[in-house]
Formats: structure tokens, C-alpha cells, sequence
């Protein structure tokens, strides 16, 4: 799919969209209310069309995407009629000027099914992916606190204040790089040079795992300052976009001296990243999200977050200073239909791919880039990393944690609390993210209540692993596991039935299902009836006798 775009808006920040989506090949209309940018749209971009008529965009059907950079106060009214005329749209921040405008929009772009992307420039910015990945890897350790400063003495509005104007920016990326929304949220501010109209603000959040955060905005400052301190317990790093160095970290050190902390300092660490434009790189992910219908990084969503932080900022402006709390759902769903289930004590981050009929229940939390397939259930305070894939009709039972590395293969079944590790010599003190294991559980096998799966092991379509049990090696398909450490005390069926004994051919008969198995190769089991990897045939999909009735004759009392 080719996007022909039109960015509605060439002011302040308009040239500089129309700069990147005309050099990316995209860029078809500009439409500006002042006729007289006419003659320099000629001049620069020839072929481009110059409009003062919004509607004659709207309605062209060979526009199927807009970028909009116009006064905020006209965000609300722009993307609804974009989105009501089927174009897909980005849309400089804020998204809209209060929440329940912004949710609306979210709420219409579903229902159009059309790409909405709001401007959060910093999330494209190279310093801020790279920062990202040192984040993740565990380089900084725990995070502490975050402070922004995003000061200057440059333009000041009247339209909107300071909050608004710089303060979207820094809200997004605190918000992604904790992974989290705060609790609750303190602002104070002054309005020296209009009145009501904050030029000057401090805004100040507390998170649930005990981070805190605070930005700081003003356009009364002597000097240009944009800086991002990230604190964590073993590094802290430095993002200032106005320095010739942008990414700086700081191994500094506490040491605890008879109880009293020193500070133990070090050499600063300059990071090196890719020499790319931010704004080319935003403007080149919504080309992409319009092409292929991926989930922008910067989505609607994401956009309705920032704008109910910043609305609860403005609300404690507002109060002067007195403490808000946040209370958005966690569980945003981004799809236009949702067709799976989320109970709504559940989180799910965006963006993971859930597959249709699949329902997490309460208290689980799925997390961002983990992929689940159809049919699945996941009962009570699970957790699923990011990284993890999960295949179609796999039941993950009550308090069980599937961590990067996993991969999780159809129609595997996890007991209640099973556990499943990623690192094999684990150590609080040794960062070992980068050295996640590979644990692979292989089609239609079950892991018992309580049992442990050491990882970097394959364990074998259909075997199953005993309740409680330790496995530390391979398992081969097929194979009954039981004790610490778990050793192969048999062969099971697909119905998961106990076979002991082979008649004079070798072949081993499941008693529940009557079908047929036999060791091909010593310690290789096969089934001789049915493609082992398809689903059951219809007539074998359903038990209708107890374990005890099948295997001992009767049932226990």
C-alpha cells in the first residue's frame, strides 16, 4: 500500500514535517490557512499541491493518510474529521486538550480501523532507543528516579501553557521507560508574564515500584537546556540533546561505610548511537504503520496515557499543588475488534499479539513484544515476558511465570505454580540479561503442578513431567518424568495415560484412546495412527472416563 499524504498545517513545526514526508517520498498536498506560503511551496517542493481548503483534502480520495500540525486547541476537531473522512492520521502532540476528547478519538480510529499516531518525537530519538536498550539489558540496574528539564527564552504562547506546550514530550518517555503509570502526581507552577497562562512549571510522580519522577518546564530561562537524568542502583545516564556529547553514563558508586553512604565517583562513559534525524525516523514509522497496519510505537493510546497525565498535572496546577491520583485502565485494548478476553484486573502492554479466543484472567500481566496464539488461557497472577511466544491452545494454570527465552509450542499445558527459569547460574549481583536461555516446551507436552523446569532444555512433544518434580536434562517425546531429579519412569500417550508394557511387536497401546505407539530407534517413541503433528481427530478431542476408572479399573473414593 503506497501513502499519498497531506500534512495540514505549515507553521513553526509544519515546515519540518513537510521536509521529511516530502524527502520520504510521501508528501502529495500541503494545506496552509495563509495563502501566502503559496509561492514558497512552489518554489521548494514544485510538484507538491498547495491548498487553503481543508475539506478539498478530506474529501480527495487519493489522499489516504494526513499529518496534522496546527494549534493545539484545533487538534480534537481536525482528527475527527480525518478519521471520519478514512484517513489514516498522525497528529503532533498533545493529542487533544482533555481526555475524554482524546479517548474519543481512540475510540473512533477502532471503529474506522485507521492508523492514529500522535507526535512524541523523543521515543524516535536515537539517544532515547539507545537508552532504551541499556535499560533493559539491566545496565543502569533498578531505576530510582528521573528527573527532565526542558527549559528555554523562546517562544511563548498564549493558546496553551508551558505544561502543554513542553511537558508531552518528557511524559512519554519517563512513562516508557519505566513501564508504568504514576501514582499519583504533583504540579506547581507561576504565570509571570500572562495571566492564568503557566509559563513555569515543576511537575513531580511517584510510581508504584517506588520510582519517582520529575520535569521541570519553563520558556522564562536565561539558556536552551533539554536534558533527561535517568538514576538507577548500579549506572546513571545522561541525555542532553543540546550537548556535543547526548548520551553520557556515570558508573558512579555508593559505598556504605559504617553505615554512612560515600559517594565513590568515576569516569563518565560517552555512548555512541546511530546518526539519525528524530523526526525522520517518527515520520518514517507512521509511512510504515500505514502501509502494513502495525500498531504505532507512539499510538493513540500511548497518546490518551500522556494526555490523562497531563490533565492531571493541569488539575493540580490547578488545586495549587494538592497530590491527584491516577486512575486510567491499565489495559488498554488497541484493537478495532477485540477478540480475545482481558479480565480487568489483567494488564497487557502494548504492543503484544494476542490471538483470537485466547482469555487472561485475573491479576496476570502479558507484557510488551510477547506473542500468545488462539485459544489460550491463562489463569490467575500469571505473568508472560516480553520475548515470549506462546502457540495456540496452550492452558497455563494459576501463579505460573513464563520468562524471556521461553518458547512455548501448541497445546502445552502448565500446571498450577510450575516454575520456569532463564538463567542457569543466576546471580542478584551479575547482570546476566544479555545471557537469557532458550527453553523450549515442544507440542501437546504438560508440566505438573509445583515442578521445576531448569532452562536451556528441550522438553519433548507429549511427554509429561510429574507433579514436583526437577527436570535438569533433555526429555524426549513421550516420556513420563517424575522425582528430583526427574528421571523417565515410562512412556505416556498423547492422552496422557501411563503405557507399561509392548506386545511381541514392540507396540504399546494407549488404554484410553486405543491408539498405537512404538520406539522407532531406542528411546524414540512414535505413534503408528495419527499425524503427531495435527490435532487430535474430533472423536479423540473428548475424556469421558476418570484417570483411575482407565487405568486401575476403578475409581478412587
Amino acid at each position: 500500500m503506497s501513502v499519498s499524504l497531506a500534512v495540514l498545517g505549515m507553521g513553526y513545526w509544519g515546515k519540518n514535517l513537510v521536509r521529511n514526508f516530502h524527502q520520504l517520498g510521501a508528501l502529495k498536498v500541503i494545506c496552509d490557512s495563509n495563502p501566502d506560503r503559496q509561492e514558497r511551496v512552489q518554489k521548494e517542493y514544485p510538484e507538491v499541491e498547495f491548498t487553503t481548503d481543508i475539506q478539498s483534502v478530506l474529501s480527495n480520495s487519493n489522499i489516504n493518510a494526513v499529518a496534522i500540525s496546527t494549534p493545539a486547541a484545533t487538534h480534537y476537531t481536525l482528527v475527527k474529521e480525518a478519521l471520519e473522512a478514512g484517513k489514516d492520521v498522525f497528529v503532533e502532540k498533545p493529542l487533544a486538550l482533555n481526555y475524554a476528547d482524546g479517548k474519543e478519538l481512540v475510540e473512533l480510529a477502532k471503529q474506522k480501523n485507521r492508523i492514529l499516531m500522535v507526535g512524541h518525537i523523543l521515543q524516535y530519538h536515537p539517544a532515547v532507543k539507545k537508552l532504551k536498550e541499556l535499560i533493559k539489558s539491566g545496565e543502569l540496574g533498578k531505576l530510582q528516579y528521573i528527573y527532565s528539564n526542558r527549559l528555554s527564552m523562546g517562544k511563548i504562547r498564549t493558546e496553551e501553557n508551558i505544561l502543554w506546550s513542553f511537558a508531552p514530550h518528557d511524559i512519554s518517555v519517563i512513562l516508557e521507560l519505566l513501564q508504568d503509570n504514576p501514582e499519583s502526581i504533583i504540579c506547581r507552577g507561576g504565570a509571570y508574564l500572562n495571566h492564568d497562562v503557566a509559563d513555569s512549571t515543576l511537575s513531580s510522580f511517584s510510581f508504584p515500584g517506588g520510582e519517582r519522577a520529575h520535569i521541570f518546564v519553563s520558556w522564562l530561562h536565561p539558556f536552551k537546556e533539554q536534558r533527561l537524568v535517568v538514576v538507577g542502583s548500579e549506572k546513571m545516564a545522561v541525555f542532553e540533546d543540546t550537548a556535543a556529547d547526548k548520551l553520557v553514563l556515570y558508573p558512579h558508586k555508593i559505598e556504605w561505610k559504617d553505615r554512612v553512604p560515600t559517594a565513590v565517583k568515576a569516569d563518565s562513559i560517552k555512548i555512541e548511537f546511530a546518526a539519525e534525524e528524530p523526526l525522520k525516523n517518527e515520520c518514517a514509522h507512521f509511512l510504515s504503520s500505514v502501509e502494513t497496519r502495525a500498531i504505532p510505537q507512539t499510538d493513540g493510546e500511548e497518546g490518551l496515557r500522556v494526555l490523562q497525565v497531563l490533565n492531571l498535572c493541569q488539575e493540580s496546577l490547578e488545586k495549587d499543588g494538592q497530590p491527584v491520583k491516577f486512575s486510567m485502565p491499565k489495559t488498554p485494548v488497541k484493537k478495532a475488534e477485540a477478540d480475545y478476553f482481558v479480565h480487568p484486573t489483567a494488564i497487557v502492554d502494548e504492543p503484544v499479539q494476542i490471538g483470537k479466543g485466547t482469555k487472561i484472567w485475573h491479576f496476570s500481566h502479558v507484557m510488551k513484544n510477547a506473542v500468545i496464539g488462539e485459544r489460550c488461557i491463562f489463569g490467575q497472577n500469571c505473568n508472560v515476558d516480553g520475548g515470549v511466544v506462546v502457540g495456540d491452545n496452550v492452558k497455563v494454570q494459576n501463579n505460573v511465570s513464563l520468562y524471556t527465552g521461553l518458547v512455548v509450542e501448541d497445546d502445552v499445558f502448565l500446571g498450577p505454580s510450575c516454575v520456569l527459569t532463564n538463567v542457569t547460574n543466576p546471580r542478584s549481583q551479575v547482570n546476566r540479561h544479555k545471557l537469557y536461555e532458550k527453553t523450549v516446551l515442544r507440542r501437546g507436552c504438560s508440566i505438573g503442578a509445583n515442578a521445576t523446569i531448569v532452562c536451556g532444555i528441550e522438553i519433548g512433544r507429549y511427554s509429561f513431567v510429574g507433579a514436583g518434580s526437577v527436570v535438569t536434562k533433555n526429555v524426549p517425546d513421550y516420556a513420563m518424568m517424575m522425582g528430583v531429579p526427574a528421571k523417565q519412569v515410562g512412556w505416556v500417550s498423547r492422552h496422557g495415560l501411563p503405557m507399561k508394557e509392548a506386545d511381541a511387536e514392540g507396540v504399546y497401546t494407549c488404554p484410553e484412546s486405543k491408539l498405537r505407539y512404538k520406539e522407532v530407534e531406542a528411546g524414540i517413541l512414535r505413534c503408528l495412527d495419527v499425524n503427531e503433528d495435527a490435532a487430535l481427530p474430533e472423536n479423540l478431542r473428548v475424556g469421558e472416563q476418570f484417570y483411575d476408572d482407565i487405568v486401575h479399573g476403578e475409581r478412587l473414593q
